[in-house]
């Protein structure tokens, strides 16, 4: 048992290790992207930042899905938080199980690239969205009398630059379209794609479902504020996903176009047999035929001995 459990954890890191420098020579090619997302989602947070010194706080506008959900209250609005971070902490842990298993079908690298890709299209939409018309905001600690309703002139630029758990987390003014239907719609069907579990597919889309009604139901956006991001993401990304190039699936072992070559000159479908954890060299599977003493391989001629009765 100890042996198996030993030989196991081999395979399991040795496979990790390969990964890991797959990883990091994508990550070499394609760091530009994944910076150039990340910076977008900063720039994305100063602008709901600016709108909530522009927010002003009035009655809550008449809503069918506040007439139609009943309220959660305040008491009961983590349960839509609950939700989301559930569905991005696992997008996230897929994202990264080929370091761990032995079955896969995407690249880390690459399907990051692509995810931001997704995101910041529908995150340049939702800036121009809410600075165009600035409704007054259905949360709770966006209503009148509220302290948080308005953020005080700032001080200094720092004060401006500097994002802060406390004001992702209660902000006010941008609202259409929502940001947290932005990430769940993106992941969800990122995951729709290239994800292999059916089942797993299918509970995701009906979570996001689940997660849309709560959204309403704690008044932290209109309705049309979670209609709108449901057909605006799925537009952008069906749209944005054909002039995307399409990523290599590994999963029929003929990905290995972002491989990289090893010092031994191990070739790239090698060193991809090695990521899946299978070993041996191609070429002792390539077909022989034997003619009268000789082996006739891929049209090659190969003159053999021939071995006469024990000799």
């Amino acid at each position: 048992m100890s042996f198996y459990i030993r030989r196991e954890a081999s395979k399991s890191w040795k496979r990790f290790c390969a990964e890991t420098t797959t990883e990091i020579n994508l990550l070499a090619e394609n760091w530009k992207y994944i910076l150039g997302g990340l910076i977008c989602q900063y720039i994305h947070g100063l602008a709901a930042r600016g709108i909530h010194y522009l927010h002003r706080p009035g009655p809550t506008l008449q809503d069918t899905g506040f007439f139609l959900l009943p309220e959660l209250g305040q008491e009961r609005a983590y349960i839509s938080e609950t939700v989301f971070t559930f569905i991005f902490v696992s997008f996230v842990l897929w994202t990264f199980h080929p370091f761990i298993l032995k079955s896969k079908k995407i690249y880390t690298v690459l399907i990051w690239c692509r995810a931001l890709a997704f995101l910041v299209a529908c995150q340049i939409l939702r800036v121009i969205t809410f600075y165009s018309t600035q409704l007054p905001g259905p949360n709770y600690h966006c209503r009148e009398g509220s302290k948080l309703a308005t953020l005080p002139r700032p001080e200094s630029i720092l004060e401006v630059l500097l994002i802060v758990p406390r004001g992702m987390l209660y902000g006010c003014g941008d609202l259409i379209f929502s940001s947290h239907m932005i990430f769940s719609l993106v992941f969800v069907r990122t995951y729709h794609k290239y994800g292999t579990r059916t089942f797993v597919k299918q509970c995701a889309w009906l979570t996001v479902v689940i997660q849309s009604l709560l959204i309403v139901a704690s008044r932290k956006h209109y309705t049309v504020d979670v209609v709108v991001a449901w057909y605006t993401v799925n537009l952008v990304v069906f749209f944005l996903d054909k002039k995307l190039p399409e990523l290599p699936d590994r999963s029929n072992g003929s990905a290995t176009l972002f491989l990289p070559i090893t010092k031994d000159n191990k070739t790239k479908e090698e060193n991809h047999k090695q990521l899946n954890g299978n070993s041996g060299d191609s070429a002792d599977w390539r077909p022989r035929t034997q003619i009268n003493g000789k082996i006739m391989e891929e049209g090659n001629v190969v003159h053999v001995e021939a071995v006469i009765n024990g000799v």
